[in-house]
């Protein structure tokens, strides 16, 4: 079966896994999905990742992220820009999910990258989802 969104997919992965407290999920891999899953991990949401390579287009394990209580991280994983409705923005223009306490990811020319890391470099693109 076809994707027709496969960021959504991975976001509705790991929003499910972290929902029912599992420690890793699996997720198709693509060079999107990685940047991604590099900046869910740099910005302290995901322990990290692992690429699988299977002979065809692989999977990506993601180990999900857990408080000491047991609690999740990530309260909300929102898919921004869709295939029916792209969403960009200047690097002035980017929301800030939770007055700075939550992060975009957003795809740049120079890669997919996080809010702070877009308005820092002063680079725009497509708002592909929003961590809070």
């Amino acid at each position: 079966m076809a994707l027709s969104d496969p960021i959504a997919d991975m976001l509705t992965r790991i929003r499910n896994a972290a929902r029912i407290r599992k420690k890793t999920v699996t997720c198709l891999n693509s060079k999107v999905c990685r940047g991604i899953a590099d900046v869910l991990r740099d910005e302290g949401y995901i322990d990290g990742y692992d690429v699988i390579d299977d002979g065809r287009q692989g999977s990506i394990r993601v180990r999900l992220k857990f408080g000491p209580g047991g609690e999740t991280v990530m309260h909300s994983l929102t898919r921004e820009s869709k295939p029916g409705r792209r969403v960009y923005r200047k690097a002035e223009d980017l929301p800030r999910p939770l007055q700075g306490l939550g992060i975009c990811i957003v795809s740049t020319s120079k890669g997919v990258m996080s809010d702070r890391k877009c308005r820092t470099e002063r680079v725009g693109g497509e708002v592909l989802c929003t961590v809070e």
